[in-house]
């Protein structure tokens, strides 16, 4: 094959390294390079006719499309940083260029996108960020280096810590960071679901294993090989499954549910628990030997008051993808909100910070975000918001109070998560986030 027909074919872009999309000027898609299909989990079959923002969908689609402005403008749009909606609902890091195509007369014949998920460089770590990882604090420095010494091996990394302090980002940044990269990424949340959905959905099942299943299901593991698997909560594994986990980390195999042979698996395990493993073993609530198998690396990630010097990092960083989420200008944090964002423990970590940030950009009216508009909890100086009520500890509360004391443990119980508290209380997130609204959530 000549030089020519490689460019013909476009086949020297996907060379590069980078996911490449070109769309004509009614935004249809009419280039999709092997790397984006790679990113986006779209074939170029699927994404070819289609919009852009139905394929490629960021948090700046409807408003301030980088494409779009490099389209009107005629000017590159160099390396901005977005999120992607993944076809799986996961939001990914990309940082992106765009540009306008013109013909050899200078008439616009559409535009051109380039965007990367490896967001990690040696210049990057330097300025302290990690992918999603946030910060420059000693203990984050002191991270960055042990995560880089982590992600080029292929052990099993253990991550313990408090509630809300990021434990699934880090074990995404160790996975796009390691030779599984271009593998997938699969998150479980071991407590989330019953103990016999939970070891359908990790190991899958085949046809007729019990009633209903009328065809063969993957598991998750399945799903895994080639990369790596993410064991969210996995102080909460049922006893029952946890035998099984153990075969399948030693051997490299399990049976599905009805399976008469085993299925072969090749997957990397990040595991995360806030959970004190070392007393449950002792105790006899988690397996020893599943442990140590567990835990060939652990990583113990540091509480935000151990970094309050990443506040600031961390708040403009939230601010940023805030503003952008609600359709916001840029907004900027007054003196005297990053005194109080300073002054406060933040028991809920980083999560709560986050949070804390968007109840602010959801009410701030002008373009400064003033003490005011953060949670009431954050201005009163208590450790977080207000720990639910025990029956007969008050006489008389309104229905008012009652439903914000519901509102604030099913946060607490869910982790702060905006998704699953709604789906915990069976409300839409929309209906959620009126109902913190109306009590100053």
């Amino acid at each position: 094959m000549s030089l020519k027909d490689w460019l013909d074919k476009g086949q020297i872009l996907d060379c590069l390294g980078l996911g490449v999309f070109a769309v004509d000027p009614e935004w249809n898609i009419v280039y999709f390079g092997r790397e984006a299909e790679r990113i986006t989990g779209f074939s170029a079959r699927e994404a070819m006719g289609c919009k852009c923002w139905e394929v490629f969908y960021t948090e700046f689609c409807n408003s301030r499309c980088y494409l779009q402005r490099a389209m009107r403008l005629g000017k590159t749009e160099i390396k901005k940083r977005v999120h992607f909606l993944s076809r799986d609902g996961r939001r990914i890091p990309l940082e992106i260029t765009a540009s306008v195509l013109r013909d050899a007369r200078g008439r616009v014949l559409g535009g051109v996108e380039c965007f990367s998920d490896k967001l990690f460089s040696s210049g990057a770590q330097a300025q302290g960020t990690y992918v999603d990882v946030i910060g420059r604090s000693a203990p984050m420095q002191r991270l960055y280096a042990t995560l880089s010494a982590v992600s080029r091996t292929d052990a099993a990394v253990l991550l313990t810590g408090e509630t809300g302090t990021g434990k699934g980002l880090f074990a995404r940044a160790i996975h796009v960071n390691s030779a599984r990269r271009s593998g997938p990424f699969v998150s479980v949340n071991c407590a989330a679901l019953p103990e016999n959905l939970l070891e359908s959905e990790l190991f899958g099942y085949r046809k007729g294993a019990f009633t209903g299943a009328a065809r063969d299901k993957p598991g998750l593991f399945e799903a895994a090989s080639g990369g790596t698997m993410f064991l969210d909560e996995i102080g909460d594994l049922p006893s029952g499954l946890q035998a099984k986990l153990l075969q399948a980390l030693e051997e490299g195999r399990f049976h599905p549910l009805g399976a008469v042979k085993p299925i072969s698996v090749d997957v990397r395990i990040i595991s995360a628990t806030n959970r004190d493993l070392t007393s449950r073993v002792a105790g006899g609530q988690f397996r020893s030997d599943l442990y140590y198998r567990l835990r060939v690396l652990e990583i113990d990630l540091p509480p935000l008051r151990e970094r309050p010097g990443d506040i600031d990092l961390l708040a403009d960083h939230f601010l940023g993808l805030a503003a952008a989420r609600y359709g916001r200008n840029p907004l900027t944090l007054a003196p005297a909100t990053r005194r109080a964002l300073g002054a406060y423990p933040f028991p809920g970590n980083v999560r709560e910070l986050k949070h804390a940030i968007e109840h602010a950009v959801i009410l701030c009216p002008t373009g400064s975000i003033e003490p005011a508009h953060l949670p009431a909890y954050i201005m009163a100086g208590g450790e977080g918001p207000p720990a639910y009520a025990e029956p007969g500890k008050v006489a008389v509360r309104n229905i008012q109070d009652r439903e914000r004391d519901m509102l604030v443990e099913a946060l607490q119980e869910n982790d702060f998560s905006i998704m699953r508290t709604s789906q915990a209380l069976g409300i839409n997130r929309t209906t959620l986030w009126r109902r913190m609204r109306k009590h100053g959530l």
